[in-house]
């Protein structure tokens, strides 16, 4: 979080960890790419704000809210989330995209699901939200694993 004194904002600096499951290119790249293409896709999300290639970091709009997370371990899920991460999915397989579903990167505000990282991914079936994500959208074993291990 960083703030000029009267707004908020997300300051996101790219990082560089290793990872033995995955080979990442030029995550900035990425990052940008992503947004694009989800943006095109009229997925609701911060506005990217401006972007420091050679630094490495992105100032997004601060969506304030409860995570999708929060809301399942306080058990405040309603139907109305549901609904509206289908009708992004409803965007988001016809133009071949997954984004990350895991709970964490899901906000709500007055009502209204964002999508607030900006990864995305080619569409795979075995990644999408009813073969994956939906598995964390509620207390099911893998949610109640996650909790257990990072808590």
């Amino acid at each position: 979080m960083v703030s000029d004194g009267g707004h908020e904002y997300v300051l996101k600096q790219i990082h560089h960890e290793p990872c033995d499951y995955y080979q990442f290119g030029n995550k900035m790249e990425a990052e940008m790419r992503d947004y694009s293409r989800l943006k095109s896709v009229g997925i609701k999300m911060p506005l990217m704000l401006a972007a420091d290639v050679e630094r490495e970091c992105i100032l997004k709009e601060y969506i304030e809210g409860e995570t999708i997370y929060e809301l399942v371990q306080k058990e405040q899920m309603l139907p109305a989330y549901f609904e509206q991460i289908h009708n992004m999915c409803g965007l988001l397989y016809p133009a071949g995209i997954n984004i990350d579903y895991f709970p964490t990167n899901f906000v709500v505000q007055n009502g209204e699901l964002f999508y607030i990282d900006y990864e995305c991914n080619d569409y795979m079936e075995e990644w999408n939200f009813e073969n994956w994500g939906i598995k964390y959208w509620s207390k099911t074993p893998e949610f109640l694993q996650y909790v257990k291990e990072h808590s």
